[in-house]
């Protein structure tokens, strides 16, 4: 396994929709598990594939509760409803976060690494992680869903109030 490097913004491949995955083989297998060791050395819930400069629609959600890894390969949202808003951040770009709305339930269809397909309901803070790597999929930076900007310095004051 191996660290991969993260890209950060600006770069052209974050605001590129990328390409479906059509060949499930031992490189996918490798890059999905490259993606999940990565996330978790940047301490991320969450990693898309053009985060680490490939243009495949792949990537991974983990935000430890009792689902654990979730692979999205090729996921499309089937429906939504509800909403939510709270603080969002993004590998990409690091020391920057932003309050941003999206739905609060989600019914999504997607393929693991070996092609098959499941469906996935999530709410809450789980809905917002895939819902945001869904984005990074299509291109779409969390940037231009915020509502309110917030500094790490903000963020660490809130949090201990």
């Amino acid at each position: 396994m191996s660290i991969l490097s993260i890209v950060k913004h600006p770069a052209a491949i974050l605001e590129t929709k990328c390409q479906p995955v059509t060949v499930f083989d031992s490189k996918l297998k490798r890059l999905v598990r490259d993606m999940n060791e990565t996330m978790i050395e940047a301490d991320g819930v969450g990693l898309a594939a053009p985060q680490v400069g490939v243009d495949q629609r792949v990537a991974v959600v983990d935000i430890e509760d009792d689902h654990g890894l979730i692979v999205l390969i090729n996921p499309e949202l089937i429906t939504s409803e509800g909403t939510q808003t709270d603080v969002e951040g993004c590998l990409s770009f690091p020391e920057l976060y932003g309050e941003v709305t999206r739905p609060n339930r989600i019914h999504i269809k997607a393929q693991n690494v070996k092609g098959q397909f499941y469906t996935l309901q999530a709410e809450g803070f789980l809905a917002r992680a895939i819902l945001h790597e869904m984005d990074h999929l299509d291109g779409v930076l969390f940037t231009t869903k915020v509502e309110k900007y917030y500094s790490a310095e903000e963020l660490e004051r809130m949090s201990a109030e």
